[in-house]
């Protein structure tokens, strides 16, 4: 097998991943399944909202009377957009915007219009947090934009990036379940966290974490002072007034299975490696990269999320874009050895770009014009990777439960 068709099948073997936990067949099967009775409002939320609704439509058909939609921009249904009984929304990602604070009164205002007798279907995945917010008294749309742009650049875990953006608002870390006190609610979410926790995803808009709340050391005197500020202003949490279900639907577990059957089915011996796909990207890239080279031929997965840390003027790309590179540069002339790391949202960074497939050739193409290694400390993997014509394009795909790294050693 030659270098272009292995990069066309580790390719469709992350599509295969993605497929099966693609929001809209994962919310149908659910509904049909466990069908709910009684009218339905359904509540849209994050990258996969539209994605979701979608599958609640399909599902409920005459029992969804009404329905809420918050997502990304250009992660829109036309579909959705012409149907009557919803009200569709874009808001700013991966900071907050002002829509994003639009959407968060405009949720409450479609919550307290829900008639008592219809349930509220709340579909939740990844982005959720960025996309709907409302803020505690004392803090405003410029500290949570500066608070967000931080919080991207810090390497923290998602844990605790969610632990200081729940200090701020009304809404997370159960907040939400003051609006919602007094209806039946049921909540599917397509899980973008490691360990799959309900009270993680999106920040546990209707579930308060059972573990660890507290703050981060070493934050700047900036933040300090504005999480004292909104701990001042907070009102009271309460629980909502009878428990509300969770049900996890669709995961990084239920892709890299999938993942693993397409490639078994091809008749490669397929590895998922035990290791989390977390800590520093280039690091992990680097690492993958040398455990590669000690390996027999085959198909080898990873999923989870890594972390980077940005300068203060950073360039193109995420963390899979600089995952990829650090491995091209330590797979610099081996033939044998193709890898894709990506997003299964289809968006790395701020670009339009999902990761990057890169191989042994990667590092020549594109150090005709740019220096791989100053391109990775520079936190501009992705003009380096757009050079050497290795960035992966996908658009929106309907779900998100985190990264994939696929390889394939030949020989």
């Amino acid at each position: 097998m030659n270098v272009s068709q292995a990069r066309q099948l580790i390719t469709a073997i992350y599509q295969a991943g993605i497929a099966a936990v693609h929001g809209e067949p994962c919310v149908a099967r659910h509904l049909a399944d466990r069908p709910p009775g009684g009218p339905m409002s359904v509540i849209a939320l994050g990258k996969a909202a539209s994605a979701m609704a979608t599958g609640a439509v399909r599902a409920l058909a005459s029992q969804l009377q009404r329905g809420y939609l918050v997502t990304r921009d250009g992660h829109t249904d036309p579909d959705l957009d012409s149907d009557i009984r919803f009200t569709c929304l874009a808001a700013g990602h991966p900071v907050p915007d002002q829509r994003s604070l639009d959407a968060g009164a405009g949720l409450l205002r479609f919550i307290a219009a829900t008639p008592a007798g219809e349930t509220l279907l709340l579909l939740i995945s990844g982005g959720t947090s960025s996309l709907v917010e409302v803020l505690k008294p004392g803090v405003s749309l410029d500290n949570l934009s500066r608070l967000n742009r931080w919080l991207l650049a810090s390497g923290l875990d998602i844990g605790a990036m969610n632990r200081i953006r729940a200090a701020v608002s009304e809404i997370k870390a159960g907040g939400l379940g003051n609006a919602v006190a007094g209806h039946q609610a049921l909540v599917l979410l397509i899980s973008d966290v490691l360990g799959d926790d309900p009270a993680v995803i999106g920040s546990g808009l209707l579930m308060s974490p059972a573990r660890d709340r507290h703050l981060p050391a070493g934050l700047p005197d900036w933040l300090e002072a504005l999480l004292a500020t909104a701990a001042t202003q907070s009102s009271a949490t309460l629980e909502p007034l009878q428990p509300i279900e969770h049900r996890v639907i669709a995961t990084l577990d239920d892709a890299l299975q999938a993942a693993a059957r397409y490639a078994g089915a091809q008749g490669l011996a397929v590895t998922r490696v035990d290791n989390q796909l977390q800590g520093d990207a280039v690091v992990a890239g680097q690492q993958i990269a040398a455990f590669l080279q000690q390996q027999a031929p085959g198909i080898y997965l990873w999923g989870g999320e890594t972390t980077v840390c940005l300068p203060d003027q950073p360039g193109q790309g995420g963390r899979n874009q600089s995952l990829a590179l650090a491995a091209a540069m330590e797979l610099a002339g081996r033939d044998e050895i193709v890898l894709l790391a990506a997003g299964t949202d289809g968006s790395d960074g701020p670009g339009r770009h999902a990761g990057a497939l890169v191989d042994g050739n990667t590092i020549a193409r594109g150090s005709a014009r740019l220096d791989a290694a100053e391109a990775l400390h520079s936190a501009d993997a992705g003009s380096f990777l757009d050079a050497s014509g290795d960035l992966l394009t996908t658009g929106p795909t309907g779900t998100n439960v985190m990264d994939m790294v696929v390889a394939m050693k030949t020989a």
